[in-house]
């Protein structure tokens, strides 16, 4: 009933909410709930359990971009771009490599590669955890709820502190030079008349910026995977290393960004014995109620 009650809150609230996000909130978060009651515990319970907790926070993260005119209001713009010009020595780090690998021409192999990476991030964090789960079974609710904590607090954050990132400061004259948006170049040629439908749908919250997600969720994918093994470790460090590069030269974060949603990744890690009780605690209720609808 819960999944069935958000699923017909998110439609209702781009209907210029005519549902309280708060009740949508409440919906997406009994359903993991009433999964880990209702469904027995397996490895494909687990593995809904985490996608449900995936589709949450699609929901929310899109929540504050349903009112732009409010969100614009409370929009931060300036301290990433004063933050990066003071990394940069004067000039945004975007810019400098920009302007660096420009003799490469347009849509060159680097660009397209380069947003090839960023376009996996919607896989491969997920990947990951599929990894993990079928590979490494006794890993993975740990693993989950580290990940599924990253996602989280940054989405929190978003709601906290609307951040614009370095493309829209530019386009809106906030940067000095021209911050060319990459992955759009390449995605208008790549995919023609299907482009504008894709972006549209997978946009999501376009100021939702501060910390970079894309960078912290494939760092603590890396971390993790290299808690399951060396190998699996080289391939998640090679793609979040790669992912790092890629968001600030195509222009979609600035370093500050990335700094950030490493902090990110470092406070969960360390946090973790911090809210373990809690963890626990909650477990124990589930599962006495779980005990009960079985």
């Amino acid at each position: 009933m819960a999944l069935i009650a958000a699923s017909v809150a998110v439609p209702l609230i781009r209907r210029k909410r005519h549902i309280p996000s708060e009740l949508t909130v409440a919906a997406t978060v009994a359903g993991p709930l009433a999964t880990a009651v209702l469904w027995p515990r397996s490895k494909k319970r687990d593995a809904v359990l985490f996608a449900q907790q995936m589709w949450a926070f699609t929901v929310v993260h899109e929540l504050p971009y349903d009112d732009p005119e409010s969100l614009r209001s409370r929009l931060r713009s300036r301290y990433p771009i004063v933050s990066d010009t003071a990394i940069g020595a004067g000039r945004l780090p975007t810019l400098r490599l920009q302007g660096a690998l420009e003799g490469l021409g347009r849509r060159n192999l680097l660009d397209k590669t380069l947003t090839w990476v960023h376009w996996l991030w919607f896989l491969e964090p997920h990947l990951a955890m599929v990894w993990i789960l079928t590979r490494h079974n006794e890993r993975f609710p740990r693993a989950a709820r580290q990940l599924a904590a990253t996602y989280d607090i940054g989405c929190a954050i978003y709601f906290l502190v609307p951040t614009a990132p370095p493309w829209w400061a530019s386009q809106q004259g906030l940067v000095e030079g021209r911050v060319r948006r990459i992955m759009v170049e390449v995605g208008e040629k790549f995919w023609g008349r299907a482009w504008k439908r894709m972006y549209d749908s997978l946009g999501g919250n376009p100021w939702a910026a501060m910390p970079s997600l894309h960078f912290g969720t494939s760092v603590m994918a890396a971390i993790l995977l290299s808690e399951a093994g060396r190998p699996e470790g080289a391939v998640g460090w090679a793609y979040a290393t790669s992912l790092g590069f890629g968001l600030v030269y195509l222009g979609e974060h600035y370093v500050t960004d990335l700094i950030a949603g490493a902090l990110l990744v470092l406070a969960v890690r360390r946090g973790e014995p911090w809210v373990e009780p809690l963890v626990l605690a909650v477990n124990r209720g589930l599962q006495e109620l779980e005990g009960k609808a079985a």
